[in-house]
């Protein structure tokens, strides 16, 4: 199956090399969960503070075993403050 990765500020280091921008397309095994991707492109887990899976807040406890589908789109946000 087929996703969207995007990748936002500091995270971007972790793109697939040859990647253009904050996006990529990856190819997962069907069924594939989204915490084995996150342990794939070795996120360090204090760095993924936001995940949305086609616009959908996924809660932290909910990520090791959540269930991506072809053409899932995954966002990802590391913390950020400003003021």
């Amino acid at each position: 199956m087929n996703i969207t990765l995007k990748l936002f500020a500091t995270l971007t280091d972790y793109l697939p090399a040859g990647t253009k921008g904050n996006v990529a397309q990856m190819q997962l095994a069907d069924g594939a969960r989204l915490g084995d991707l996150l342990d794939e492109l070795r996120l360090p887990a204090k760095l993924v503070h936001l995940v949305l899976v086609n616009g959908a807040y996924v809660a932290p406890e909910a990520r090791t075993e959540h269930r991506l589908g072809d053409g899932d789109t995954l966002a990802i946000w590391p913390p950020v403050a400003g003021g």
